[in-house]
């Protein structure tokens, strides 16, 4: 059993953020992050222009993630780094300077599961939040995934439901993107579902099997809403876009708690936790809240800053790990798609 303090630096580049954090055993000492504003411009990520970018942002990232976090680089412990799932030039840029940097160090290389990180981010040491016991269900819900997993340790993970075709953060970021919003539009759909009504316009779930997902229908049935009416009306969006954002959002709040209320059916276990970037999203998070009251669940929602892709769930992961020797070597391979 490891008693002295280690010291992660942790490196997340999966996307299209250049991420560093520093945690000194379950505690984050720095978390820094670097976002590319460029993909703005294309309304989606460029994945060409995101390796490129990490390229020129991951130096200066760590620089200031180790002088935040008060260490030297010859204090560090160990590096951990996202293995996967992501755009393959961009992990390949965090992998390549986490093994250089551990090689250069001699300290142990750590190659973590994204997926697996959003889950574990509850296990960063935080003033105010709690940390789940197992076993706990987690809804992981990003711009690229969308599962209901069993967690039962650390490491011991079964995807139980998951989505069949396109993410739940697709369907908020197309739903702006048909209503004329910049990208990314997630944020701002939420921002204007707050003064909206979520009955106002209604939209049917898709009938999905078991605990799966599906958001493909969806997305194409908002189109079509949307084009009719503005065919009608050319000032439709501008007139009700609080409205539309509020009806898009309960209903995509409706699926995913539908699916949960389905998985503590199933498994019994009421201990619900989210993350992945969606859980920023005020409307689940109030949702879910209010279902430890009506369903006597106990949810878990992670610091804001932890849902979005950051490096400090890398290191938690890294930390983990460090304690059950589970190190790599430089022949570790990045992989665009990972499983548990």
């Amino acid at each position: 059993m490891h008693t002295e303090e280690v010291f992660i630096l942790a490196i997340e580049s999966s996307c299209d953020d250049t991420a560093a954090a520093v945690l000194r055993n379950n505690k984050v000492l720095s978390n820094v992050v670097a976002r590319q504003s460029i993909h703005e411009e294309y309304g989606g990520v460029i994945p060409e222009l995101a390796s490129r970018a990490h390229q020129q942002n991951i130096v200066p990232v760590i620089d200031v993630a180790l002088r935040k976090a008060g260490i030297t680089k010859e204090q560090l412990s160990a590096i951990a780094f996202t293995q996967g799932p992501g755009l393959m030039g961009s992990l390949l840029v965090g992998a390549s300077f986490a093994k250089s940097l551990a090689m250069a160090l001699h300290i142990p290389l750590i190659a973590v599961n994204h997926m697996q990180a959003h889950i574990l981010a509850h296990f960063i040491d935080e003033e105010g939040f709690d940390k789940p016991e197992f076993p706990f269900l987690a809804l992981t819900i990003s711009g690229g995934h969308t599962q209901i997993v069993q967690v039962n340790d650390y490491f011991s993970m079964d995807i139980i439901g998951e989505t069949t075709d396109d993410a739940v953060g697709e369907a908020f970021d197309k739903t702006a993107k048909i209503l004329g919003l910049p990208y990314p539009g997630g944020p701002l759909i939420d921002q204007f579902a707050k003064e909206g009504n979520p009955k106002k316009f209604a939209f049917t779930k898709p009938k999905v099997d078991g605990l799966d997902f599906s958001f493909s229908g969806l997305k194409t049935q908002i189109l079509y809403f949307i084009q009719k009416n503005v065919q009608a009306n050319p000032n439709f969006v501008e007139e009700n876009k609080h409205d539309i954002c509020a009806s898009v959002q309960n209903i995509i709040i409706e699926i995913l708690m539908d699916k949960l209320k389905m998985a503590v059916a199933q498994t019994g276990i009421k201990q619900i936790a989210i993350g992945g970037g969606v859980s920023a999203n005020s409307g689940i998070r109030n949702t879910l809240k209010a279902a430890e009251g009506k369903y006597g669940w106990k949810t878990y929602i992670p610091k804001f800053e932890y849902t979005t892709d950051n490096a400090a769930m890398i290191g938690i992961v890294g930390y983990q790990k460090y304690l059950q020797d589970q190190f790599t070597d430089s022949t570790v391979v990045s992989k665009a798609r990972i499983e548990f």
